[in-house]
């Protein structure tokens, strides 16, 4: 196997990928950033998300089959639910937002609403995630809880979840609640983690890049840190199949990272006085500690204590994770922090929009003619109001001239839209039939992409994206596009 730095350069001279890129929402100078902390599951460490999802998904099948219910049909199905979307538990809703909160797409159970039954159920509503109405499909973690909480309100509005399967009435909301339980239960009690252990080659998806990625930046003088909510027990295993085998000589992630906290209970770790505890030996005990070090491992603590330590500000320190809430958005609103999102699905994404480039651009052209179409139309059904009602300037043909010209430019918009409407229907079923693109909804941002844009300061599809860029780099956001930048027509 060739070295990671022969790889690399190997991989650089031969193309940039675009599908590797860091996407900037506000500029971040990589320069004067002195120390960057990174969350564990799904940012350093990448799950098949198939067979982790599918794992969780049985664990709580096992469950609801003890409780009674009758699952045991039930299968885990991957392109049910993608992260992004929103369930809407008083209904039995599953919806897809764009930015401003409006629904573009919804189904009930399993079964996808069409445009009349949405607009009569959400016309009037907006997606607010400060409700309790709603959850916000955020992680990949909530993929395979979502998937069994649409297939078993399918179960319910059949009648074959009944109260006494449940601890009372049981409405959409309650399904929710107990399949939730049944996902924390599963967690809590570790058998899911331990499977992963027991066979990390069928769970975990290595990435040989990424060492070298973050050895760059050490010896670019960052301070790493490395802040997960996972246990001692699971993180020292699991980092040591994913890191050591790719580091130079003996040097084990424990050397590769300064700073080493477990058990973080992220959130609270960014807004609360955790108490912090010392890692003392291999098996995980514990010793109260009054401050982190370099030196050790620690479990607890709090963000503030990771400020003290470095003694640089909160717009020094960079943090790495791929939770909306708890890795980004506190870091952001309480810390200023500055802040990075890992997004996997923007590989498949933006290998789909390159793919699809040709039949884009053809599309664009045919709704740009489109545009032009309906502006003849519009002005000439304007000239026969103004000629039957005799006011302001009058055409100079005739009521029946323009209503041969106005059937004329209908059978042309026609035509064009039984064009148009395969393609557009192709470029709203990429990746995803169902659900399209995570980023996208319809022609809109979806309600994840304007989080992301919130507060992200940058993304990527993975932490080793930073090798198709350098330490030193300068990254700057874009210019923000408006609807009248393109001129008077808009467009861009």
């Amino acid at each position: 196997m060739a070295h990671p730095t022969e790889r690399y350069i190997a991989g650089i001279m031969s193309s940039q990928r675009p599908d590797r890129g860091i996407f900037c929402n506000r500029t971040v100078n990589i320069r004067s950033i002195r120390a960057i902390g990174f969350d564990m599951d799904y940012t350093l460490i990448h799950y098949r998300t198939e067979e982790w999802e599918r794992r969780a998904y049985e664990h709580v099948k096992q469950r609801l089959l003890e409780r009674g219910w009758p699952v045991e049909a039930l299968e885990f199905d991957p392109e049910l639910v993608t992260r992004g979307l929103i369930l809407d538990i008083d209904l039995g809703n599953m919806v897809k937002a764009n930015r401003f909160g409006f629904v573009k797409r919804a189904c009930h159970g399993t079964r996808m609403l069409d445009y009349d039954e949405q607009r009569t159920l959400y016309a009037r509503e907006q997606v607010d995630l400060s409700g309790t109405r709603w959850v916000f499909l955020n992680t990949y973690f909530n993929l395979s809880e979502a998937c069994m909480y649409m297939q078993t309100v399918d179960l319910l509005d059949a009648g074959k979840i009944t109260p006494k399967m449940g601890d009372g009435a049981m409405g959409y909301e309650d399904l929710y609640k107990i399949i939730r339980s049944c996902i924390d239960e599963t967690h809590m009690e570790g058998s899911l983690k331990a499977e992963i252990l027991a066979d990390p080659n069928r769970y975990v998806d290595l990435d040989e890049d990424l060492p070298l990625a973050l050895l760059d930046l050490k010896h670019a003088g960052r301070t790493l840190l490395l802040i997960t909510n996972s246990e001692w027990h699971y993180t020292k295993p699991l980092m040591s199949y994913a890191f050591d085998r790719f580091l130079p000589g003996d040097m084990t992630w424990r050397e590769l990272f300064d700073v080493k906290i477990v058990g973080a209970g992220k959130p609270s770790f960014f807004s609360a006085r955790n108490a912090v505890f010392e890692v003392v030996d291999e098996e995980g005990l514990l010793r109260p500690a009054r401050a982190l070090t370099k030196e050790g491992c620690f479990l607890g603590g709090n963000a503030r204590m990771v400020e003290e330590l470095l003694g640089v500000p909160g717009d020094d320190i960079l943090y790495v994770g791929d939770h909306m809430f708890s890795d980004v958005h506190v870091s952001k609103s309480i810390l200023r922090w500055r802040t990075a999102l890992v997004v996997r699905e923007l590989e498949p994404e933006l290998v789909a929009l390159e793919a699809f480039k040709p039949k884009q651009l053809a599309l664009s052209e045919m709704m740009r003619k489109k545009d032009e179409l309906e502006d003849r139309y519009s002005h000439r059904r304007l000239a026969l109001q103004r000629l039957e009602h005799g006011y302001g300037p009058q055409p100079t043909e005739s009521a029946g001239k323009l209503r041969q010209e106005m059937q004329g430019l209908r059978a042309e918009l026609v035509a064009l839209d039984g064009d148009i409407a395969p393609l557009a229907k192709e470029a709203g079923e990429l990746v995803n039939t169902r659900w399209g693109l995570l980023m996208r909804a319809g022609n809109d941002k979806s309600h994840m992409a304007r989080q992301i844009e919130r507060y992200a300061d940058m993304y990527m599809s993975r932490v080793s994206n930073l090798l198709w860029s350098t330490p030193f780099v300068y990254l700057r956001s874009p210019r923000g596009s408006l609807p009248h930048d393109g001129g008077p027509d808009g467009g861009t």
